[in-house]
């Protein structure tokens, strides 16, 4: 799938820029986990991208992502994206088979938590968020309270990373599109 595709859908069925950002956030931190463990970036990228492309028209557990699978076949979306995208979602039911399907557990709620932390520096910069600040965040649960810990820590099992490591690797893959995103490098 092309980038360009992914967009495509995405644009469509997402209309918020908040939802576009994190969509952009995800795809940028699954490329990176791509290229650090040996998976193909474009398709890591997609699931990125398109993992919440739904959710603005199924903002429900019992729908999100489960009811956009149809619209992804429909537009010939690969199996292996669209497998991935169920897996970001444990309530899915959907069984990882490789590890790009449990990387994006691992990288979809710690994403939005990390810019949400970035968001609260004086600056707005992710040169300045340390580690140890985002964990102290994490156990604050009126911090950033929409944001499922339990995904965090599931998907932080599930690639068998540590925690300390995974956040300073999602700061960091963050940088590069920090301006397309509403942050500073």
């Amino acid at each position: 799938m092309e980038r360009h595709d992914a967009w495509e859908i995405l644009t469509e069925y997402t209309k918020l820029d908040r939802n576009i950002k994190h969509g952009q956030s995800v795809e940028a931190v699954m490329r990176a986990a791509a290229r650090e463990w040996g998976g193909d970036p474009e398709v890591w990228g997609s699931v990125g991208l398109l993992h919440d492309f739904d959710w603005e028209i199924h903002p429900t557990i019992e729908t999100h992502p489960m009811d956009g699978e149809p619209i992804l076949r429909a537009r010939g979306v690969s199996d292996e994206i669209v497998h991935a995208i169920q897996c970001h979602a444990p309530h899915s039911g959907a069984i990882p088979r490789q590890l790009m399907d449990r990387m994006i557990l691992a990288c979809d709620e710690l994403t939005g938590f990390v810019i949400a932390a970035a968001l609260v520096q004086p600056n707005k910069s992710l040169s300045e968020l340390k580690v140890a600040s985002v964990k102290k965040k994490l156990k604050d649960k009126a911090f950033a309270r929409s944001v499922d810990r339990d995904c965090i820590h599931l998907g932080i099992e599930a690639i068998e990373a540590d925690l300390d490591a995974h956040i300073g690797f999602t700061i960091a893959a963050l940088k590069p599109v920090a301006g397309e995103i509403g942050l500073s490098a």
